[in-house]
């Protein structure tokens, strides 16, 4: 028999789960015509922080975050709206996204081992959806760092970069033009490209 402080833990437990699922529903509502506004956006931050209870847990943290950084100015562009969307999208499908992380290295067509990744001096491009901010933020961080970026994969790029937020359905996705040409030019010459997650890249920012 489950004593107390189990029976305590099990019933927090499906409270939690049982929030997500509906955190799950709401998106699932909001992205039910494939489209996003900032009142939207808005009405998911005023439910996460009534519901505080999983404001600090995945995925529900990395929502908030990532909504609030977007609806710091008051705007909800175009480019917001699009990685919003596909953020929800991810969140809502079949696949949870933590087993589309975890199944990243099967599934998109990343570099193994996972190479050192020099900075300074070097061609970045970045596609995909970002957990650590937007992508004009990260190429903003790598050209501090003396790195240099592009927005296309060409035979001088040394590294493509694809968002934590990968789909293995990524062949069929918007960014699969940009893995599809990397990968060409990995097996077709010796560039010396490379194709790494955000979470690897983060490793050496």
């Amino acid at each position: 028999m489950p004593n107390e402080y189990e029976l305590k833990r099990f019933n927090a437990d499906r409270v939690q789960d049982r929030k997500v699922d509906e955190l799950i529903g709401l998106c699932r509502g909001v992205t039910a015509d494939g489209s996003i506004v900032k009142s939207e956006a808005e009405y998911i931050i005023k439910w996460l922080e009534s519901n505080d209870t999983i404001i600090n847990d995945y995925p529900a943290n990395i929502l908030y975050d990532r909504i609030k950084e977007m609806l710091s100015d008051d705007v909800l562009d175009d480019d917001e709206q699009k990685e919003l969307l596909e953020m929800l999208d991810s969140l809502t499908g079949d696949k949870p996204i933590h087993e589309s992380i975890e199944s990243m290295s099967s599934t998109l067509p990343l570099n193994n081992p996972s190479p050192d990744v020099l900075i300074e001096g070097n061609t970045f491009v970045l596609t995909g959806t970002f957990v650590s901010g937007k992508r004009a933020d990260v190429e903003r961080l790598l050209k501090d760092l003396g790195g240099l970026t592009g927005k296309n994969v060409t035979n001088t790029t040394k590294y493509l970069v694809i968002g934590i937020i990968g789909s293995d359905n990524w062949i069929h996705s918007s960014f699969g033009r940009k893995i599809e040409k990397a990968v060409d030019l990995r097996e077709g010459k010796d560039t010396g490209i490379c194709i790494i997650s955000e979470e690897h890249l983060m490793q050496f920012v």
